[in-house]
């Protein structure tokens, strides 16, 4: 016979009453500031943010609520947290928001270095100017090919070239300068056994060893 004392612990306890589940998003729930000089005009399907460096729209679901708590203060919340799509938008909404309102004041900036002997970068007038809707001018890249490689620069970017291995690419829009640097990027990607190729930002690799026979 297995004591009281014992029995009691041995024992699982199951409780009949409900428990609250809240599901909340910490990235929605974050407010956004947003700077005087910035106008948001909402609409049913979208929200438009206009700043010094221009203007863009932001889609919305109909279940996003928008309320303004204080002054230049903006925070974003769902009918129904406990629906998972609800809750994926959440967060995803208010980090579309807050990069449309920092890229229409500040912008974004990304920096990609070219690591190799021989690689070089050099920015030059695009003898097909803005035809294909480039901005005129184009990065002329040696980048160990029997071929120099040219990338036209789109109008939406801008480019500087402070050095031989080194671009700085300027944009508005966060996701269309990520692209453009991905496009750059793909001509030669980082390589784990030498550490050459194209990286973006501080992009690191983890260096391999070589396999002796």
């Amino acid at each position: 016979m297995i004591p009281r004392a014992a029995l009691s612990k041995t024992l699982r306890h199951f409780s009949s009453s409900t428990r609250a589940c809240i599901h909340i998003s910490h990235i929605g729930k974050t407010p956004i500031p947003i700077p005087p000089n910035v106008t948001i005009t909402q609409s049913q399907t979208s929200l438009e943010v206009k700043g010094p460096l221009g203007s863009t729209s932001v889609p919305l679901e109909s279940y996003m609520k928008l309320a303004y708590p204080q002054e230049n203060v903006l925070t974003i919340a769902v009918e129904d947290a406990e629906v998972k799509k609800q809750r994926s938008m959440w967060g995803l909404t208010r980090t579309l928001i807050n990069n449309a309102v920092v890229g229409m004041t500040e912008g974004f900036t990304v920096p990609i270095y070219l690591v190799g002997v021989g690689y070089r970068a050099a920015l030059e007038d695009d003898p097909r100017g803005t035809t294909n809707g480039g901005n005129g001018q184009r990065l002329n890249m040696k980048l160990g090919h029997s071929h120099n490689v040219y990338v036209p620069i789109p109008a939406h970017i801008k480019a500087d070239v402070p050095s031989p291995t080194k671009i700085t690419l300027f944009c508005t829009d966060k996701h269309l300068l990520g692209l453009f640097a991905a496009r750059i990027r793909k001509w030669r990607p980082p390589e784990p056994y030498k550490g050459k190729g194209v990286f973006i930002g501080d992009e690191q690799i983890r260096i391999k060893s070589v396999k002796k026979k």
